[in-house]
């Protein structure tokens, strides 16, 4: 089959992979030179320890799909590191405690951790604090530099074909008409248009139970050392629906949050890239019309923050900057997909679980259009 592809963030560019692994051809169209979206302003963490119960097995799916992805294609910079969420307070252990004795902790590779532990799997962690929740099945891909990787890959297939800069402006049919006057055929259509939730997607499925979420972050010069895993705080906890439970809402009656992170809706996640430098985040803003600048009062709580754990100065913050991720507010669905006409599709709403999740919304999507 063909399959036209409009998108060239995660999920359109997972979906050309897994189409040409399949044997199809695919023609892609992204109206960036490359995206330049969500897929690219996040942390590139395969994120296994906070999903929700019923997203597990998916996730643990998609886990193994981008280790397979990684033995492929080695640019995407695939590493198992992962993660320590580290924990400085009596309450915030409890939760981490709680998690480590679900039945299901040994599928996310979950192990409560003493300080010493701590600092045995992940020495730059020097600071102070109570223990930490490792999770051994969380890992990381160089997220600005993904994207490219797979598309080189794909297009040694010679099935694949892809056209930057180019806008989709119609779907007729299986065909999509493009903004230099183009025409693109093929039998199956999606559009996967991440958070541009005007335009083209409100012209072909109306309203969707989506939401658009905007976040900040920013990135380090290199550490001078290595950071053995990736690294959360107790708020994360707050945050990702993998740690409710009873230790949970004691944690959130007895204990408030900093009003920085409060207001914020904050989480430190922090994750080193290949180049020593550490990005470091996030907030999330829910309501729209989103701010056009960026506040310096979240940077200045995750740098104390960070620092707090380390034990040390962070060095310079050498890029700042804010994103915005399309978000399905169905919590039963991985992605909001819908088919909106004979042959056209509709894939968008992973939320902050694109990165996680696109290999195996990938997998699904092409499952589902009987790939």
């Amino acid at each position: 089959m063909k399959i036209v592809i409009v998108g060239g963030g995660i999920l359109g560019t997972t979906l050309a992979l897994e189409s040409v692994s399949r044997g199809h051809h695919v023609i892609q169209l992204e109206r960036e030179a490359q995206a330049r979206g969500a897929t690219v302003r996040n942390f590139g963490l395969v994120w296994v320890s906070g999903r929700a119960e019923h997203e597990l097995e998916a996730t643990l799916r998609s886990r193994e799909l981008w280790s397979d992805l990684g033995a492929k294609i080695p640019g995407i910079g695939f590493r198992a590191a992962g993660s320590i969420t580290v924990v400085r307070t009596e309450a915030e252990l409890r939760v981490a405690a709680e998690s480590a004795a679900r039945a299901d902790a040994g599928d996310r590779g979950f192990r409560l951790l003493d300080v010493d532990e701590v600092r045995r799997i992940n020495p730059a962690l020097r600071g102070e604090f109570a223990g930490g929740l490792h999770c051994s099945m969380d890992a990381a891909v160089e997220s600005r530099v993904v994207l490219p990787a797979m598309r080189a890959f794909a297009e040694s297939s010679t099935r694949y074909t892809y056209f930057g800069q180019t806008e989709a402006r119609d779907v007729v049919g299986s065909a999509v008409i493009d903004d230099h006057g183009r025409t693109h055929t093929g039998d199956l259509v999606v559009v996967c248009p991440g958070a541009a939730h005007g335009g083209l997607l409100r012209e072909l499925a109306g309203q969707l139970p989506i939401r658009r979420v905007r976040l900040q972050m920013m990135q380090t010069a290199p550490l001078g050392e290595e950071l053995t895993t990736a690294v959360a705080d107790g708020d994360s906890m707050r945050y990702y629906p993998g740690f409710a439970g009873a230790a949970l809402d004691t944690l959130r009656a007895a204990e408030a949050q900093h009003p920085v992170a409060q207001r914020h809706h904050m989480q430190l996640l922090c994750v080193q890239r290949l180049h020593g430098g550490l990005t470091i985040g996030d907030t999330h803003e829910y309501s729209e019309p989103f701010a056009f600048d960026v506040d310096e009062q979240p940077y200045e709580y995750l740098r104390d923050v960070t620092e707090a754990l380390l034990g040390r100065s962070l060095p310079p913050v050498v890029l700042r900057w804010a994103g915005v991720y399309s978000q399905c507010t169905d919590p039963g669905e991985l992605a909001c997909r819908r088919q909106v006409d004979d042959g056209v599709w509709i894939v968008t709403g992973p939320g902050g679980r694109g990165m996680t999740l696109g290999p195996v919304i990938a997998e699904q999507t092409a499952d589902a259009l009987g790939l």
